[in-house]
């Protein structure tokens, strides 16, 4: 079983707790389900903010989800002049027998203009996805 690399961006429009934690938690969502990632199989997670973010660590909504045994990791964004500001971005480590080619990768909430190439998705019913979070947080609190 090889360890892959599946990238993942998103943004926030205020630097609010509540918000980096939720636009954080679809981000994941959809990387679990685009890519069918069971947490047992996840040897990593880093995250990253660029500087304008500071109101929570993005990696706690990794914890809510029930990734309580993951190794998780925040840190800053390099800052390049005219960069996608408000961004969070997550680069995880999954143990998989998938081949990179079959590895989907998700930018959402306008990071979708760092790799445009990769963002080709189908649309997502918030709804529908928040309700699926609402369920993981759930079953992590009764754990």
């Amino acid at each position: 079983m090889a360890c892959r690399g599946v990238r993942g961006a998103t943004t926030v429009e205020r630097n609010e707790r509540e918000e980096i934690l939720t636009a954080t938690q679809q981000l994941l969502a959809l990387l679990i389900r685009h890519n069918s990632i069971e947490k047992e199989d996840v040897a990593s997670a880093t995250f990253t903010v660029t500087k304008d973010l500071d109101a929570e660590f993005p990696a706690l909504a990794a914890r809510q989800l029930g990734w309580l045994d993951v190794p998780l990791l925040c840190g800053y964004e390099i800052s390049v002049p005219g960069s996608l500001g408000n961004c969070i971005r997550v680069l995880l480590h999954w143990n998989t027998d998938k081949p990179q080619s079959e590895i989907h990768h998700v930018y959402a909430r306008g990071a979708e203009r760092l790799r445009p190439d990769l963002s080709n998705l189908p649309a997502v019913d918030l709804g529908e996805l928040d309700t699926w979070i609402n369920e993981q947080m759930q079953a992590t609190k009764d754990n």
